[in-house]
């Protein structure tokens, strides 16, 4: 059997089939697992729904059944509207950004004036995101920006991974080794009644990100000098999406070479503004979704008229964006459904009971990592970071008073879990890869050894807390 027929033979799923397996999956545990449920009370202050411990109790078990299965996936579309069409506005808004050649102009800027240096350009827009990520939560808000560092990355000699990476690792790690997060550990605390910031915890968590990030981007810029070397180590390395969708992509010498007009140093200073009005937005006004995509409009606009296009033209081009980012758009939904189907079989309480009672009969030496581990694994089940924190929080800080643990440390594996896995758990990055334009399996090939080793860190970081009295 020659190479290309074996190729053939073990082609990876396609995302929309693994997402609709694991639905699958999910929609069988519905006829396994009891069902179960927590009472919940609201709380004014958090304003939200928040779990009381000791409630869970069976219910009367609704497994979900094939049709109703089917009927997720629209609903999972549906519910996750505000996520998909902010996606879409955003990618309009960075294909007219690439129709006017400023992303390309840009690189050869950046090129000609760090030389052979360009590859601080990973290390600067990593901590950027990362700080951004670590201080006022952003996270979701960065989707938009993807498409615009993959072109740069691969322009400047990178691939499509290093492209995404930059953007959603950096910001990830952030969001995971949180300093300040409101809507991860803020809520946590609140909800374990201890404060945000103070003494050992404050400390900790500021020494977390520092070693995090040098995790992440030494990672990352350690994979970009290897395929810079020898581009044939690059894990997308003869496959075509590396380039999809970027007809107007030029290569290193060109760029170098191509003048910076005026209408695109506008264009990429608009993309700067951009960025800056993102970033107050969501900490001065609360901006989220919506706010963000009228200013991804807005921003898509302008370009356009500053590049001298007509509205016609305009328009066309705005089809032709939301056509680009449909893939990852759709991918979006099609995660939400797996939660539809598991919050409808009544099971999400079920396996939060269940993994809580395994760090009950744990020995106090080992129950922090025993946390840490249930957390990665009720990421699978709930991605939302604010909305695992109001489920698991609630039990897990007076289990901690149980096992003899501080409500610290039990706040720090619930930070560790819920974030890291942002990364790794399909539930999570499948959207990630739709917007990247990457197989899930080669993102695997990327990140598990990452991952691999931020958990190997995570365990040690919490020994070393337990260890101090944090």
């Amino acid at each position: 059997m020659d190479n290309e027929s074996k190729k053939k033979r073990f082609e990876a799923p396609h995302a929309f089939i693994i997402l609709i397996a694991i639905t699958v999956l999910c929609t069988l545990l519905t006829w396994v697992l009891p069902a179960g449920e927590f009472d919940r009370v609201y709380d004014e202050v958090l304003d939200r729904n928040i779990v009381v411990p000791g409630s869970y109790k069976l219910v009367e078990s609704n497994p979900v059944g094939p049709w109703r299965m089917i009927q997720s996936i629209y609903q999972g579309l549906v519910e996750s509207a505000d996520i998909i069409f902010f996606i879409l506005m955003a990618a309009a808004y960075v294909y007219v950004l690439m129709e006017t050649g400023a992303l390309n102009a840009l690189a050869g800027w950046l090129l000609r004036k760090l030389g052979n240096k360009d590859y601080l350009i990973i290390p600067a827009f990593m901590l950027l995101f990362g700080i951004a990520g670590t201080t006022f939560g952003m996270f979701e808000e960065t989707y938009g920006l993807i498409p615009a560092f993959i072109v740069i990355a691969i322009t400047i000699g990178y691939d499509r991974l290093i492209g995404g990476a930059i953007v959603f690792v950096g910001v990830a790690t952030g969001f995971a080794a949180a300093i300040l997060n409101p809507f991860t550990i803020g809520i946590a605390s609140a909800i374990s009644g201890i404060p945000l910031m103070g003494g050992k915890i404050t400390i900790m968590r500021i020494v977390s990100f520092v070693l995090f990030m040098s995790l992440s981007i030494g990672y990352v810029m350690l994979y970009a000098r290897r395929i810079r070397k020898d581009p044939v180590k690059s894990i997308m390395y003869g496959d075509p999406d590396n380039t999809r969708g970027l007809d107007k992509l030029m290569t290193r010498e060109e760029v170098m070479n191509m003048p910076f007009t005026t209408p695109q140093k506008l264009s990429i200073l608009g993309f700067v503004l951009l960025l800056a009005a993102m970033s107050v937005g969501i900490v001065v006004y609360g901006f989220y979704l919506s706010e963000l995509a009228a200013i991804f409009f807005i921003a898509m606009v302008l370009t356009g008229l500053i590049n001298g296009y007509r509205l016609n033209k305009m328009a066309d081009m705005f089809i032709e964006g939301l056509k680009s980012a449909l893939y990852g758009a759709i991918l979006v939904g099609i995660a939400r459904s797996i939660s539809i189907v598991m919050i409808e079989g009544n099971i999400i309480d079920t396996a939060v009971n269940g993994l809580a009672s395994v760090i009950s009969s744990l020995p106090a030496s080992i129950s922090g990592i025993g946390m840490l581990v249930v957390q990665n694994l009720i990421n699978f089940f709930i991605p939302s970071g604010s909305g695992q924190a109001v489920v698991m929080m609630p039990i897990m800080a007076p289990l901690a008073d149980i096992v003899g643990l501080s409500r610290e440390v039990a706040v720090l594996a619930f930070q560790y879990g819920d974030g890291f896995s942002n990364m790794f758990w399909p539930t999570a990055v499948a959207v990630e890869c739709g917007i990247m334009g990457i197989s899930l399996n080669k993102w695997y090939k990327f990140i598990t050894p990452l991952f691999a080793m931020m958990f190997l860190l995570q365990a040690i970081l919490i020994v070393v807390a337990i260890a101090f009295g944090v």
